[in-house]
Parts: C-alpha cells; sequence; structure tokens
C-alpha cells in the first residue's frame, strides 16, 4: 500500500523542516525526486541524504536537486520544465515552500505583504498552472499543496500569510474540479504546530503555552505531516480530490 515505485516527485522547499521530511517519505516509498529549495548547498546535501532512505533495490536511482528563487516568476516558471527534462515526467507535485513575514495589519508594509503574497500564493499557482498540461496528458497526476491551521482559523499579525494560505486552499478546490475528470487530483495538507528548527527555540514557557491548546499536548512532527502527503501521492488516494486533511492534534476540529 502507498507503493510510490516508478512515480516521480517535485517537492518544492525540499530541504526545510517539513519539506525535508515530505521528501524523505516520498523517497522511501519508491518515487524519484527533484527538490527545490532557494540554497543550492543545502539542497546538495540534503539530496546527497536522500539516497539514505531510498529503497535499497532502488539505489540506482538518482535524486536531483534544483534550485530556485520563488521570489522570482521567471525562475518559478523554468522550475517545471527542469524537472521534466531530469525526470521525464511529474507524477506528484508538492508546493511545500513557504515564508513568513509577520506584522499587525496597521503597520504591515507593501514589501511584507507582497513577499508572502509572491512567494506563498503566486507560486503555487504557477507551478500548478505548470503540471497541468503534463499531467492532463498523462491521464494521472497527484498535487499536494502545504497550507496552514490558520489559513481556516486566521491568526493576529499574519494577514499575508493567512491570506496566502487561504487562497492556496480555495485555488486547489477549483483546479480539483477542473482536473477530476483526466484522474489528477488536487489536495491540502494543514499542519498545525510543527516541530521544526525554527521551534525548537522557543523558549519553554512559550512551548507549554502553545501545547496547552493542543488536545494532543503536544507538538507534531515533520513525519506526521509527510505521512499525509504520501496517501495524497498514492494511487490509493485516487477518490480524494479537492480535500484538506488537517494535522494538528485536534488543535482545531474541522
Amino acid at each position: 500500500m502507498f507503493d510510490l515505485h516508478g512515480m516521480t516527485a517535485l517537492v518544492t522547499g525540499a530541504s526545510g523542516g517539513i519539506g525535508s521530511a515530505i521528501a524523505r517519505a516520498l523517497a522511501a516509498q519508491g518515487a524519484r525526486l527533484v527538490i527545490s529549495g532557494s540554497n543550492a548547498e543545502k539542497l546538495r546535501i540534503f539530496r546527497d541524504e536522500l539516497d539514505e532512505h531510498t529503497p535499497q533495490h532502488l539505489q540506482e536511482v538518482d535524486h536531483v536537486a534544483i534550485a530556485c528563487n520563488l521570489s522570482n516568476s521567471e525562475d518559478v516558471e523554468k522550475l517545471v520544465p527542469a524537472a521534466l527534462d531530469t525526470l521525464g515526467k511529474i507524477d506528484i507535485l508538492v508546493n511545500n515552500a513557504g515564508i513568513t513575514r509577520d506584522n499587525l495589519a496597521m503597520r504591515m508594509k507593501d514589501e511584507e505583504w507582497d513577499a508572502v503574497i509572491k512567494v506563498n500564493l503566486e507560486s503555487t499557482f504557477r507551478l500548478m498552472r505548470a503540471v497541468t498540461k503534463p499531467m492532463m496528458k498523462a491521464r494521472f497526476g497527484r498535487i499536494v499543496n502545504v497550507t496552514s491551521v490558520v489559513g481556516t482559523t486566521g491568526n493576529p499579525g499574519q494577514m499575508n500569510y493567512c491570506a496566502a494560505k487561504g487562497g492556496i486552499t480555495a485555488m486547489s478546490k477549483s483546479l480539483a474540479q477542473e482536473l477530476a475528470s483526466r484522474n489528477v487530483t488536487v489536495n491540502c495538507i494543514a499542519p498545525g504546530f510543527i516541530r521544526t528548527a525554527m521551534t525548537d527555540v522557543l523558549p519553554d514557557a512559550q512551548k507549554d503555552a502553545l501545547n496547552a491548546k493542543i488536545p494532543m499536548g503536544r507538538m507534531g512532527e515533520g513525519d506526521e505531516i509527510a505521512s499525509a502527503a504520501v496517501f495524497l501521492a498514492s494511487k490509493e488516494a485516487s477518490y480524494v480530490t479537492g480535500q484538506t486533511i488537517h494535522v494538528n492534534g485536534g488543535m482545531v476540529m474541522i
């Protein structure tokens, strides 16, 4: 079950906490990956690490790293063609990359708004648009977009981020309806608080306050997001489209 052998995947933000967990999980199930991020050196190191998570009988499979600045529209437009040139096809697209530029609405600068919308929302649109034609032609595809619980609930100081994540959810539902007849599914994963390098540096008191809001009493792990991604990327998820899987330990029950 959830066997991804023979499938290919493009994962953005792959060298970050959640992105790297998703990439490892897809590789462990047999997928060949193009991993993308803004830091070429971090990507190269992570690409080498992926070999450890690739099944033994697929050790000859080469994963590929392609650096991309998602704030640059021209770079974004080149990413899918470069991945297609390398992989020959793209069965799975995981839009995971994202940034924050937090501020209260009355203080939010235009550039803070623009940066988050450009990277989080616009690049997701551009990459989904780019894979639509080859996936429709192949009559198979899995698009998985990583959003956030705050895209549903809102969050003070994150108007830009919440707008982008909520926008991704709405875009995904629209595209899911356009592509369903061609066996291409479009779904979202909405993480809650996930333990990453960024949350590890929070003071213990702040962590305790966050955990108190979560019925499970703890932050999630990147692997728990990755498990949802593997399912949505699989052939077994063929009748799931236009949906959002909320992975938040019960913090918000939707």
